[in-house]
């Protein structure tokens, strides 16, 4: 099934800021205010950093990383004894590993 913007039932509205006369693709409620193509971009809402879950943004299996660089931590292998560091603040009760050493523990 296509989609075509031509084949849209469109409604006549008035613009709630410049009081054009404009065309919406959905039908205007009296208690919310239209604005027309112009007008709408000063109206556009600001981005969410949540995901549609309440949940941050970024980082994760479908999210965007964030652009900031991560703050990594010195910590020392479990396995080889070997210096590294992690992306997390290490606890002490719990073993860390190097990046060799994670592939067998994953």
């Amino acid at each position: 099934m296509s989609y075509n913007r031509e084949d849209r039932e469109m409604f006549d509205a008035k613009c709630g800021d410049c009081g054009t006369d404009c065309q919406v693709p959905f039908q205007p409620k009296q208690d919310r205010p239209v604005y027309c193509r112009e007008c709408f971009q000063n109206h556009k809402p600001e981005p969410r950093n949540r995901d549609r879950f309440g949940g941050r943004q970024g980082g994760g299996r479908f999210g965007r990383r964030d652009e900031r660089p991560r703050e990594m931590h010195d910590a020392k292998c479990g396995d080889c004894g070997n210096d590294c560091q992690v992306p997390f603040q290490p606890k002490e009760d719990r073993p860390v590993y190097c990046r060799d050493c994670f592939q067998n523990h994953r």
